[in-house]
């Protein structure tokens, strides 16, 4: 094969470097005047071209050099393997010559393991015979509470028994285990003996480590011991011997628990009610104090760092209170025991009267230990104490309303405040007590404070709705006589400014001073209280006017009696009664006293209707309404009642109706009435045209048609006067079956 062939590469490059060459020669000596510089590029290249040269054979023979200390070495270590192989083969040889003197050193090995076991056996055969002696001795010195003397005694009898039974189960001798232990029966005694001390003592740990602590850290040395053992042979692994691993120190923190909840928290049922409960609430909490103040400085220093005495009994006490508290939430508690159980949960045990205690810090945290109710246990608990206060807020709002019922029939006035205002001592009872229930719980959590404030709010919108029927139950009483109660009209006025004081006095409830809201259905029912009494104390008013207002109208009064000023001085009577109550109430009851007494006097002018029988007979109808329209509206100006908020302006408006000379403009007239008042109907319309008694069927007709061209819609806001009256349907002519109408 050609050089070409076996290197393609080499060809292909030179190639490639040709063409670069005549690129770069073509783009140097593209212009003849190029050629003198020719010789200069061949020296150049020739030179650049020896320097390469000279680096590739340096660089040649530094590798060859390098393949010939490799090979050098190579021959070097293949000779040293060979010399390695003979050698191995040499000891190979020498072994298998001297297997036979093996075999009988085999036999000298067994007969010194032998002879090494028998002298074991014949050093601890003592031992084996006094091991009855040694258990009477190990029990005499329990018996006189020389514990570490007896249980070091008790361990070297145990390794003695232990160190057998491994040597049988070593040889599997399983069958011979039997017979050492049946010998050695008396170390479980001895053992349940030990350990029944041992729990006696921490069970009295408390008491001990105050009185006689030698004990208890006689009991402590004795358990880590064990707990020693017991580790050693784990890690072992090999023998397990029985009644290992014992587990005393975990037996340890079981009976220290079992003390712990046994003697405060297993006691006989107490009493459930309040001040038992309080009773045994403060007892714990002293007693809890006091035993893990002697934990801290006393018990801690009887045993080891590790212990970690003070955080296992901190948890103990923790848990089992929390036990404790679940047990007696079981029970029917009333709301003073419900009340203690969250107040004691929720504050006193994390104060420095309790767990906080200046003499327990910083060593007890008990804030890793999570509550000691749980967030549902707490929900649940106050939802039952809601429901207790509700019930003897239920109970005690009742009995208030009873003694304000019986205190409506007294035959004295109601009590007066230092302004001469009625009033009673129902708003103030009732909002203190519901008051105090909302502070009470304010100091547990503010979740129970906003429960027992809805609570609050529910009962007294139920408390208005019952205040409001016993209301109608006496206004029925006093419908049917009239003098009973006596003073009926103060007491009512009473009940008004009772509804206001509450009214305003509902929003210093919301615990939350910057949220003064009134809840809407409360407000309703407030509303609904104060209207029931204004509308009682109008009846009143109107059953006074009746009388009078049944002479409306009539010729005499039209001919000048002093009808209007009859009912003006019965309008003052009661103006004064009003000013018994606060001024908001007051304006109130006087602007619905002067509605009642314009819309009476509407009513009594379109029901009992008289039509004028001429012009002079029209205009003295006219100065009539000008007179006692006026007369009115002076009275209740005098009053206080500004005229802006006054509905007689109604009785002037239809008056002008009525003076109006010519019928032909009623029309106009007709729409501007209708356009301020707009619930006046076509029936009142055409009364007071047929008061008139000049009005034509044409122009009737074309008034009427006017007003069903201008539908009136009623504004927000609108006090409706015409709405109220209902006209007399007119009666219409008699005909005869076979006659015609006239």
């Amino acid at each position: 094969a050609s050089p070409d062939e076996e290197w393609p590469e080499a060809e292909k490059a030179e190639k490639l470097a040709r063409g670069a060459a005549l690129k770069w020669a073509s783009g140097v000596f593209y212009r003849p005047e190029k050629l003198e510089g020719l010789g200069h590029y061949r020296r150049r290249e020739t030179q650049r071209n020896s320097s390469i040269q000279s680096r590739l054979k340096s660089t040649v023979q530094s590798y060859l050099e390098g393949v010939s200390a490799g090979l050098e070495q190579l021959r070097s270590a293949a000779q040293e393997v060979q010399s390695v192989c003979q050698d191995l083969g040499a000891a190979r040889w020498a072994l298998l010559d001297s297997a036979d003197h093996f075999q009988g050193l085999q036999q000298m090995r067994e007969l010194m393991e032998e002879h090494v076991q028998l002298a074991s056996v014949v050093q601890v055969l003592p031992q084996i015979f006094s091991v009855h002696e040694v258990f009477s001795h190990i029990l005499h010195l329990l018996h006189g509470q020389h514990l570490l003397e007896a249980h070091v005694e008790l361990m070297m009898v145990e390794q003695l028994r232990d160190d057998i039974l491994s040597q049988l189960h070593l040889r599997g001798l399983s069958s011979a285990q039997a017979t050492v232990l049946s010998y050695f029966s008396g170390l479980q005694e001895l053992n349940e003996s030990l350990a029944k001390q041992l729990w006696d003592i921490v069970g009295s740990s408390l008491r001990l480590v105050r009185e006689d602590p030698v004990l208890f850290v006689t009991a402590v040395r004795i358990i880590e011991r064990e707990e020693k053992i017991d580790d050693t042979l784990l890690l072992e692994a090999t023998f397990l011997p029985p009644g290992r691993p014992k587990g005393w120190r975990q037996k340890f923190y079981q009976v220290l628990q079992d003390t712990i909840t046994g003697a405060r928290f297993h006691a006989p049922r107490m009493d459930a009610e309040g001040p038992g409960l309080a009773k045994h609430l403060a007892a714990l909490q002293k007693d809890i104090v006091s035993e893990l103040r002697v934990v801290k400085d006393l018990m801690v220093q009887c045993v080891p760092a590790h212990y970690n005495i003070l955080s296992v009994c901190t948890a103990t006490y923790h848990q089992a209170l929390t036990s404790h508290l679940q047990e007696i939430l079981r029970e029917d508690l009333d709301k003073q025991g419900l009340f203690l159980l969250l107040e004691w949960a929720l504050r006193v045990y994390h104060s420095p009267e309790m767990m906080g205690h200046p003499d327990l810090l910083p060593e007890v945290d008990v804030s890793a230990l999570g509550p000691l109710m749980s967030s549902e246990i707490v929900d649940q608990t106050e939802r039952r104490y809601v429901v207790k206060v509700k019930a003897s807020v239920f109970e005690w709002m009742q009995r208030t309303l009873e003694v304000e019922f019986k205190e409506w029939f007294r035959e004295e006035e109601p009590e007066t405040d230092h302004q001469g205002f009625f009033q009673s001592a129902l708003p103030a009872i009732v909002m203190q007590m519901l008051n105090e229930n909302i502070q009470v719980a304010s100091l547990i959590t503010d979740s129970l404070q906003q429960k027992i404030y809805n609570m609050a709010l529910e009962e007294l919108e139920a408390f208005l709705g019952r205040l409001r029927e016993a209301l109608v139950q006496c206004g029925k009483e006093h419908q049917q006589d009239r003098a009973v109660p006596k003073h009926y009209i103060s007491y009512l006025l009473a009940v008004l400014n009772n509804n206001l004081a509450l009214s305003n006095s509902v929003s210093s409830l919301h615990p939350d001073t910057a949220c003064r809201e009134v809840p809407t259905s409360l407000q309703a029912a407030l509303d609904r209280m104060q209207k029931k009494a204004t509308q009682l104390l109008l009846e009143e008013l109107l059953l006074d006017l009746q009388p009078l207002c049944l002479q409306l109208p009539s010729r005499k009064w039209l001919s000048g009696s002093q009808l209007v000023g009859s009912m003006c001085e019965v309008i003052d009577k009661y103006a004064k009664d009003f000013s018994r109550v606060r001024k908001p109430v007051f304006t109130l009851l006087l602007a619905e006293s002067e509605l009642l007494v314009a819309s009476q006097y509407l009513r009594a002018l379109l029901q009992r209707k008289m039509v004028c029988k001429s012009r002079e007979e029209r205009g003295q109808l006219c100065h009539r309404l000008l007179q006692d329209a006026t007369q009115l509206r002076e009275l209740f100006c005098g009053l206080g009642l500004d005229r802006s908020q006054q509905s007689l302006e109604a009785v002037f408006a239809l008056r002008e109706l009525i003076c109006l000379k010519d019928p032909a403009l009623l029309s106009l007239e007709v729409v501007g009435f209708i356009t301020k008042y707009p619930d006046v109907s076509d029936e009142h319309i055409s009364t007071l045209l047929d008061i008139r008694g000049d009005v034509s069927k044409e122009v009737r007709h074309v008034v009427l048609e006017m007003m069903a061209q201008h539908p009136q819609v009623l504004p927000e806001g609108y006090r409706p006067i015409f709405s109220t009256i209902l006209v007399p349907v007119p009666e219409l002519p008699f005909c005869l079956r076979k006659g015609k109408c006239a």
